[in-house]
């Protein structure tokens, strides 16, 4: 039985810890090492189940399945944040406006909006944003990265926003008469 005791803390940051293998595990944050290596394309991972994770990316299995829509995910948890789209449950609520939310992450991106915090910086031209994806959006303006490629013409796009506006011209395309 766990008895939420933490006996085991972390000489860098004094993160706690009720097992020493997670304190073991933890540590690695700091050393760097990473010692789980995908054999398809050499990425490498601090914990053994994140390596697991991640070749589901190159196996393309999703091992849980909603019951009631039939969608498919890689992680356990990311299914169980789809099933509050069934129940309606957002168990995340904002103490200031009291809008709720599926999940922690999202109540913590939006709570940025009362604060002003944008903590994600951009290095080339200082311009801030509240979410990480927003930043990596954002430097593809420097770098002229367009990963987002459409299928039929091969016209690419820098963000997937805008391939999704492309895409429908393609459907009134007839072959000249």
């Amino acid at each position: 039985m766990h008895t939420g005791e933490r006996p085991y803390v972390c000489k860098v940051c004094n993160k706690a810890f009720s097992e020493k293998g997670h304190l073991v595990t933890h540590q690695r944050i700091h050393t760097g090492e990473r010692r789980y290596t995908c054999e398809v394309c050499n990425k490498a991972f601090i914990e053994y189940g994140s390596l697991i994770k991640h070749q589901r990316t190159h196996t393309g299995e999703r091992p849980y399945t909603c019951e009631l829509c039939n969608k498919a995910f890689v992680e356990k948890s990311n299914l169980t944040k789809h099933q509050r789209i069934h129940t309606g449950e957002c168990p995340y609520t904002c103490e200031l406006c009291n809008k709720a939310f599926v999940d922690k992450s999202n109540l913590t991106r939006h709570r940025r909006i009362h604060t002003g915090e944008r903590p994600y910086v951009c290095d080339v031209c200082n311009k801030s944003f509240i979410d990480r994806n927003s930043l990596i959006s954002h430097l593809r303006i420097h770098t002229g990265e367009r990963p987002y490629v459409c299928d039929v013409c091969n016209k690419a796009f820098s963000h997937q926003k805008s391939l999704k506006r492309h895409k429908p011209i393609h459907i009134d395309e007839r072959p000249c008469v």
